[in-house]
């Protein structure tokens, strides 16, 4: 169902993709010239309006993935983008299932349910995925399956779930979220830290561990550093234009979220100077500009970080009416997106006190993500790969208790007793009858 809603929605949107409007720039925006200088032959080069040499623009994951689709289906086709499209809604439609699986492991069934459900009817999850053909949904569910990794390898079942193995994939899994969307390593210090510091305190193994998954981690982003490394002789981790995102953060005014004629997309004078500096030369003078800036102005520079927060976290940019012929859904989507956000934080504040140690992980996701939109300049879909995460915390702030909170957090806690090595066995596996299916204690 989850799956059927998002491709009628697509059906609407698809003409938009379709647009030829400066050579199909909105196919894809920068993924797709990539992958259309792939498909040509060039390599990974040209992210913008003409062949300008090699890139670092963007990490490889997906304009290969699009490339890929190029080569089946055409180049800017109207296949292409249906192809596209349906993958963003089947990433999207497949987070019902992990959010169930994140949800259940932390706090149930009924809210695991109740969160699939959530999340299959989500505007977010719906609009989205078939209005942008962007990294974002495979960001979204790459998150969402080491969200959950994480959560089983703080604690694993049994010795047959802590395995060498599950740390190797643990690792790999990470490095393909970093060459798919760089954002999401912002949240791996923390949810690693979550990992050691339990696993220390139960006495269970963490140092070897945790060398298995970096070591697999480095493996995989290895050959990207090293590409980059033999095409621009520098060091460039993961992506070059930190440089510009951070000017954009710094314009003068603050009439739109967007400044993007800060940038080269639709401003003659930067394109121009992109192309005579070249893409690191640019980004380079981009930096240089930003960090004069804020030197300049800084209690400017904090205000708007404090504004970009605001706007990730509840929609609200601006009501002036200027503002709104440009973004006129913003009325309903300040409405939903705050409703979401309070009840995300209400749903966390009961988390964490009927189990804070168990729930601290989503805090850690939740506030960690963001901090570098804070500091560069934010887009309404920034924020969607930590959406499953806003649903599930929703769910469990309107979710009734019924009693289920002592219980679920009162298994948890016999779980963890059990599974330390020096740990008392008194009936089943884990110190108390199982649920039957041979599995952990149930929740019910």
């Amino acid at each position: 169902m989850a799956l059927a809603i998002r491709l009628v929605v697509m059906v609407f949107l698809l003409p938009e993709q379709l647009e030829p409007q400066r050579d199909h720039w909105h196919f894809g925006y920068e993924a797709g010239r990539i992958a259309r200088s792939i498909v040509q032959g060039r390599g990974f080069s040209s992210p913008l309006f003409a062949d300008t040499g090699p890139t670092a623009w963007m990490t490889p994951v997906y304009p290969y993935l699009v490339a890929g689709v190029f080569k089946l289906f055409g180049t800017y086709t109207k296949a292409s983008a249906i192809v596209l499209l349906s993958l963003n809604a089947l990433m999207s439609a497949l987070g019902c299932i992990l959010v169930f699986l994140i949800a259940r492991v932390s706090f149930g069934d009924r809210v695991a349910k109740w969160s699939s459900w959530a999340w299959a009817f989500c505007p977010y999850a719906i609009y989205f995925p078939v209005e942008r053909i962007w990294e974002t949904w495979l960001a979204t569910l790459v998150l969402c399956l080491l969200f959950l990794m994480t959560l089983n390898l703080e604690n694993p079942a049994g010795p047959e779930d802590d395995r060498p193995r599950k740390w190797i994939v643990f690792g790999l899994l990470w490095g393909v979220a970093a060459l798919t969307s760089p954002a999401l390593l912002s949240v791996l210090p923390f949810l690693a830290g979550w990992i050691i510091y339990r696993r220390h305190r139960r006495g269970q193994r963490w140092f070897a561990v945790n060398v298995v998954a970096a070591i697999a981690f480095i493996a995989v982003i290895s050959p990207w550093f090293i590409r980059n490394y033999e095409v621009f002789h520098r060091i460039i981790p993961f992506r070059d234009n930190m440089g510009m995102v951070l000017r954009l953060g710094t314009k003068g005014t603050t009439s739109h979220w967007a400044p993007y004629e800060l940038g080269p997309w639709h401003n003659d004078a930067e394109w121009n100077e992109f192309k005579q500096l070249g893409e690191l030369g640019y980004m380079d003078k981009e930096k240089r500009q930003a960090l004069e800036f804020i030197r300049a102005n800084p209690g400017w520079y904090a205000w708007a970080t404090v504004r970009r927060a605001v706007y990730l976290w509840t929609g609200y940019w601006s009501l002036e009416p200027d503002y709104l012929k440009q973004e006129p859904l913003d009325p309903p989507n300040i409405f939903f997106c705050t409703t979401l956000s309070v009840l995300a934080l209400l749903g966390l504040r009961r988390a964490l006190r009927a189990d804070w140690a168990s729930s601290l992980p989503y805090a850690l996701a939740l506030f960690s993500f963001p901090l570098i939109y804070y500091i560069t300049s934010p887009e309404v879909y920034y924020r969607r790969p930590i959406d499953p995460f806003f649903v599930i915390l929703a769910v469990v702030a309107v979710v009734k208790n019924s009693g289920r909170w002592s219980v679920a957090s009162e298994n948890r806690k016999i779980l963890r007793t059990a599974r330390t090595p020096n740990a008392k066995k008194k009936g089943g596996q884990f110190g108390r009858p199982l649920d039957g299916r041979g599995g952990r204690p149930s929740t019910e």
